[in-house]
């Protein structure tokens, strides 16, 4: 098994979550088609299929639904950014398409402290999983170049239970925290 998620394996991803939300292992994931779409194999009725389908199962299992947002309007910003994490981020095949990630994160993270707004949420866990191979490969001055995104991605990759296993990707502080609002 690759140390970080790499696009497509999901799967991965799902048992990373599944621990991080204190779910006992048992569930069984696997992947299906050329895209290798997450599949959970349920015991009782169907299949479910899909990263942002079984992360969200993953998440009301665990009877942690403030995860998917509290009020109407965080819910609908909590989907966008997973709808974006699976069609843009897991979607993206070429460098120009991570520089345009990475900029339009950075001016959305400029006034904010999660994704949606300011709760920790499910958005924050798959979209950390999702940039965490594209961060681990950036230079000290590319993170530097991305400042909000480096400061979000730091401070979730230290919430306690995410990261795990993964590698922990490496900031410079004192530049991080020195354009604080």
């Amino acid at each position: 098994m690759a140390a970080a998620a790499q696009p497509g394996l999901g799967a991965e991803e799902l048992a990373l979550l599944e621990k991080s939300l204190g779910l006992q292992k048992g569930n069984k994931y696997g992947v299906q088609g050329e895209r290798k779409i997450p599949v959970l194999q349920t015991n009782n009725g169907p299949s479910l299929i899909g990263l942002i389908t079984v992360a969200a199962h993953l998440v009301k299992q665990a009877k942690k639904e403030q995860l998917l947002g509290s009020t109407a309007e965080e819910k609908a910003v909590v989907q966008q950014w997973l709808e974006y994490r699976v069609t843009r981020v897991d979607g993206c095949s070429s460098e120009e398409d991570t520089r345009i990630i990475l900029k339009d994160l950075n001016a959305y993270l400029e006034d904010k402290v999660y994704l949606a707004g300011n709760s920790f949420t499910l958005a924050d866990i798959l979209m950390y999983y999702g940039l965490h191979p594209v961060m681990a490969d950036l230079t000290v001055q590319e993170k530097e170049k991305y400042l909000n995104v480096s400061r979000w991605f730091n401070h979730i990759q230290h919430y306690p239970g995410v990261r795990q296993h993964l590698s922990n990707v490496i900031f410079i502080k004192n530049r991080l925290y020195t354009n604080a609002h």
